[in-house]
Parts: structure tokens; C-alpha cells; sequence
């Protein structure tokens, strides 16, 4: 390529760098900087929250009937606050979790008016005394994660911001890559690109920091960038919605017993999907909040991620099972988007795997200010240039 023609197209990249920089960067910064925060929210809570979350394992071999803890959990909640969904541990030092929620204002402004009611009673399974409760409109780690997720703002006119500012992002980093590449591959040039000189004045570390750590966190952050995309956009979603062929269930392979004679539904539900799932670490129970709803109970089979994970819907007036869909029959495109948030947080690999989505989240959030303190040193440069003459 000619020299002048590779200097014309270098100037477009840099422009681009720059001024889509300067137009998204403070929403970068707040959407990175809170998700590193949030990467640790589970690890942070357990500790913070123990006597809410755990409790002393009891003498009895059997937590208490679903209905008599529901009871309690509503009792302490408030009778007004509907329990919408159960979450029941295998480990038998875990509480469990009543949580009622309700939607606010779908046209308010900001996220807390937009819910009625978010709240939790945590429950000792084998006692039914209650270990405490949790206002998570209050909650440091839902504030947090509904900054990063809409700007605190409604998801209606928050997310579009955030969703397009990534985008943007992706923009971002592909031209940063590009102006990163070192133009001849002599010594100095390979040094220049890999290593940051700490030992040099403020200017110039600045620089390394922001030229010199693109590199190194290119690809998480191309992969904390999409995959925060797909959460924000449907028309990304539906891409991968339909890609690939579901796999053929084996026939019979299930079968329930649940009978309305027999008692409370829900109880039967949770019991008997218990009794096929004993290895699952967790049940999610969606209690029905009128009389036409099913009751849907979610079974997740590893502990820290949520993609694994079975769904079953029942008659709630008869105990007949509806549907039923897992991870494993489904579209190679229905997997990636059912892994999608285990893969944004960096739980799909474990802690290790957090780690790095919270050093790429970190770096993420430094480029910003470090490329506005580049574009400020340039300008005060050429400010003085042309008052010099």
C-alpha cells in the first residue's frame, strides 16, 4: 500500500478512535467500573450477609413442608407483598429464599420506580425460623448492577444508551488494535508496543497505560462487549436464536406423579422434581399469581452458574406437567445465549474465570481516562503551538 494512501486511512482510524472516545467514554467508564465491582457480589454477600444467608444445620433429617414455610415467609414479609418465587438449596446450610416481587410504573424514569415491591425472607428449611430479610431496592449490589445495566435509568431508556455506547466500544477497540500495531517490527518498536515504562515521567506512562494495555485485554473485552450487547438488543439475540438443530430428547425419559387430591401442588412439584434431581445444587420455584398460570420450577445442576439448567412447567390446579426444555437439547445458538451471563461475569470459569473479567472490566474502565488525558496533552500541544507563533 502507498505510503500516503496507508497515512490517509491511519488518520480516519485515529479519528474514529478519538471521537467515538469522546462521545461514549464517561458511559464506558461507569458500565465497566460497576461491573467489576459486580463480578464478586456472590463471593462479597455470602461473607457480608452470613447470618441471613446460613444457617446451623438441625437435628431433623427434613426441611418442614413447602406450605408451612411459605406461610411464614408471607407472615414476615407481609401478607399485602405477593411471594413470587422459592429458592431451595440442596446444601442444608443454606436458607431459604421467599422473594416477593411486583413491577412498578413501567413509564417512570429511574429503576426504583419502576418496582413496586423487591424483597426477600430468607427461612431455616428445618426450623421455619426466619434468618432475616433483604429490601433489594436498598441492596448496594442491585444499585450496582442496575447502573451497569441501564444508567439507574428505566431499562426502556437506559439500556439503548448503554447497548449502543458498547457498541461503540467494540468500534473502539478495533481501532485502538489497529493504531497499537507497531508499524516496523525492530526491537525498540516490539518493546514500545509490549511494556510499559514505569519508570518514565506521567506523560508518557499515561500513554503506555492506554496504548499498551489494549492490547493485552483486546479479547476480554471484546467478549465483556458483546456479550453485554446481547442483553441489550433483540435483533443480536435473534441472530443466535435459531442457529443450529435442536437435540432429540429421549422418549420417556421422565416421568411424574403429581395428584391435586394428594395435597398442596407446589409441594408435590418441588418434592418430586427433588426426587428425580438429587446431584442438583438448587431449585428455582415460580409460584403462580393468578389461576392460570403454571407453576415453573427451574433445576440448576451446577452450582455457580446458571446455563445448566432444566425447566419444567406444571398445571398448577392439576400437577400436570406442560413443558419441559433443558440445556442440553437445545440450539447450539439457544446454549451461547443461555451462557451468556455465566460468560459476561466470568463465572463459566469459575473463580479464575471472574478474576479476569474483573481485570478486563478494570482496564476497561482506566482507557477512558487515560485517553482524555491524551487528547488534553495534544490539545494544550497544539494550543501553545499556534499562540507561539
Amino acid at each position: 500500500m502507498p505510503v500516503n494512501k496507508k497515512y490517509f486511512l491511519i488518520r480516519i482510524v485515529a479519528w474514529l478512535h478519538l471521537w467515538l472516545g469522546l462521545i461514549s467514554g464517561l458511559v464506558i467508564f461507569i458500565v465497566s467500573i460497576t461491573g467489576a465491582i459486580f463480578v464478586f457480589q456472590k463471593e462479597i454477600s455470602e461473607v457480608t450477609r452470613k447470618q441471613t444467608l446460613f444457617i446451623h444445620r438441625h437435628d431433623t433429617s427434613y426441611a418442614l413442608p413447602l406450605q408451612a414455610l411459605l406461610h411464614r415467609a408471607q407472615c414476615a414479609i407481609g401478607m399485602q407483598k405477593h411471594i413470587s418465587y422459592v429458592t431451595v438449596y440442596t446444601d442444608s446450610s443454606r436458607a431459604w429464599e421467599f422473594m416477593a416481587f411486583a413491577p412498578g410504573d413501567p413509564k417512570g424514569i429511574f429503576f426504583p420506580k419502576t418496582i413496586q415491591y423487591y424483597e426477600s425472607v430468607f427461612v431455616n428449611p428445618f426450623t421455619g425460623e426466619v434468618t432475616g430479610k433483604i429490601n433489594y431496592l436498598h441492596d448496594f449490589f442491585v444499585i450496582v448492577k442496575n447502573i451497569h445495566w441501564s444508567l439507574f435509568l428505566n431499562t426502556r431508556y437506559g439500556q439503548p444508551i448503554v447497548g449502543w455506547c458498547t457498541i461503540i466500544f467494540i468500534v473502539i477497540l478495533i481501532t485502538g488494535i489497529i493504531l497499537w500495531f507497531p508499524p516496523k517490527w525492530k526491537r525498540s518498536e516490539i518493546k514500545r508496543a509490549f511494556m510499559i515504562s514505569w519508570k518514565s515521567r506521567w506523560k508518557r506512562l499515561n500513554y503506555d497505560l492506554h496504548n499498551v494495555l489494549v492490547f493485552y485485554v483486546f479479547l476480554v473485552a471484546l467478549l465483556l462487549a458483546l456479550t453485554g450487547s446481547l442483553f441489550a438488543f433483540n435483533w443480536m439475540r435473534n441472530l443466535f436464536a435459531y442457529q443450529g438443530k435442536h437435540q432429540s430428547k429421549p422418549k420417556n425419559s421422565l416421568h411424574f406423579h403429581i395428584r391435586a387430591e394428594d395435597g398442596f401442588i407446589p409441594d408435590q412439584v418441588l418434592y418430586t422434581v427433588r426426587h428425580k434431581f438429587p446431584h442438583a445444587t438448587r431449585f428455582l420455584l415460580q409460584l403462580p399469581a393468578d389461576n392460570c398460570s403454571p407453576i415453573i420450577i427451574i433445576v440448576y445442576h451446577q452450582k455457580e452458574v446458571y446455563y445448566d439448567a432444566s425447566v419444567f412447567a406444571f398445571n398448577q390446579q392439576t400437577g400436570e406437567l406442560l413443558f419441559h426444555e433443558s440445556f442440553p437439547y437445545k440450539t447450539v445458538g439457544e446454549k451461547i445465549l443461555q451462557m451468556n451471563y455465566d460468560i459476561h461475569v466470568g463465572a463459566i470459569g469459575g473463580i479464575m474465570g471472574k478474576c479476569v473479567a474483573f481485570l478486563g472490566s478494570m482496564i476497561c474502565a482506566s482507557l477512558p481516562i487515560t485517553g482524555l488525558f491524551i487528547w488534553i496533552g495534544k490539545r494544550k500541544k497544539k494550543i501553545k503551538s499556534l499562540t507561539s507563533k
